[in-house]
């Protein structure tokens, strides 16, 4: 009542769903889409623009030449984007094929490289680079190749660099 003599419209009522049927709530600031597809459709008005300004230059620049005529017309092109799916139409890549083609070797289980025991997510790396279980993960347990001491000496080598001050001269 107030609204007709002041000119201002209502609100709407309840909430807008977007236009393109998505199932979220759009907003007049969007153009009653929600703001995923509002995203989109600036994204490929954005697309079609860069790609009629790119024909445009390559006719601008094939027409500089002058070797050869040139015939202008209007083109219109469309850009179709493919927008990810996640239903079961695609192709499932998880059942040891990479997107190439190739087979990717399968993971078997972890298991301890002492006993061949199954550790799972149990295992402990040694420095050697093997995955031993709980009774093996001590380096005296599984004859370890890695050499401690030399790794130690290096490590506070490093740390603590040797400083040696220059002589004074005596007076």
């Amino acid at each position: 009542m107030d609204h007709d003599k002041t000119g201002c419209q209502a609100p709407p009522e309840g909430p807008i769903l977007c236009i393109n049927n998505c199932g979220f709530f759009g907003s007049a600031a969007t153009m009653n889409m929600c703001s995923k597809c509002h995203k989109d459709m600036m994204l490929k008005q954005e697309q079609a623009k860069l790609a009629a300004s790119s024909i445009g230059n390559i006719m601008n620049s094939s027409s500089s030449s002058g070797n050869e005529p040139v015939v202008s017309a209007n083109v219109n092109i469309t850009v179709n984007t493919l927008e990810p799916k996640t239903t079961s139409e695609e192709p499932f890549l998880g059942s040891g094929l990479k997107e190439n083609g190739e087979a990717k070797p399968k993971d078997g289980p972890k298991r301890c490289s002492s006993c061949n025991k199954r550790v799972g997510l149990t295992g402990f790396s040694c420095r050697c680079g093997n995955l031993f279980c709980a009774a093996h993960r001590y380096s005296d347990k599984h004859n370890c190749s890695f050499d401690y001491r030399s790794a130690e000496r290096d490590a506070i080598a490093k740390a603590n660099p040797v400083v040696k001050a220059e002589k004074l001269d005596k007076i």
